[in-house]
């Protein structure tokens, strides 16, 4: 299998973790992996990037403009930034909600990620998720990496089977989040199923 898979969002909403499960579930089906991530400068709301690529094709860590099979954007703004990465038939899956810079706490410049979706909607294939809606039976929005992977998952462009990455989320995640987690999966894993 070759694939590349390009995560982003911002500091602490868990992409390196989702990033980090990808690569290791790739591996344990026998794939070669090279990763790689990009942190922004802020802990906590900075750009953050994970380049994942599968398969002997890939000879660097870094994918290549125009090449990922799968964008998982976090946030509307970082997956129009990292849009130049998407292939013509890849597919991105992308968070509605948006992660207000602290700029917008001193200005109010009105980004509500709308004209984003709005754009992304027209310039590639989407799955648009809305992060407070799908998080809110888990009361915690730090299910959404789950989430979203699962999401992946269940479009079947993934390439990775599902009980596969159940059992790195299984060795990944503390012992007392480990079943919701795998809820949150299988939550997902179903919403990807219905995408198509």
């Amino acid at each position: 299998m070759n694939k590349d898979i390009l995560i982003c969002g911002v500091g602490g909403q868990g992409t390196v973790l989702a990033s980090k499960i990808i690569a290791a579930s790739a591996m344990d089906e026998g794939n070669t992996v090279h990763s790689a991530e990009t942190i922004g400068m802020a802990q906590r709301g900075g750009s953050v990037t994970s380049h994942v690529r599968i398969g002997e094709d890939a000879y660097s860590p870094l994918i290549p403009y125009g090449n990922a099979d799968m964008i998982l954007a976090f946030e509307p703004a970082e997956a129009l930034r990292n849009l130049k990465y998407l292939s013509e038939d890849g597919v991105a899956i992308v968070n509605t909600v948006p992660t207000k810079p602290v700029t917008e706490s001193l200005t109010e410049t009105g980004y509500d990620g709308r004209k984003i979706t709005a754009y992304l909607k027209d310039k590639c294939s989407c799955v648009f998720v809305d992060s407070d809606e799908v998080c809110a039976p888990f009361k915690s929005s730090k299910f959404f990496n789950i989430i979203l992977l699962g999401i992946a998952s269940g479009t079947g462009k993934l390439g990775i089977d599902k009980d596969t990455i159940l059992k790195q989320i299984e060795k990944r995640v503390p012992a007392k989040f480990v079943e919701t987690n795998k809820e949150a999966f299988i939550t997902g894993y179903g919403i990807g199923e219905k995408s198509e």
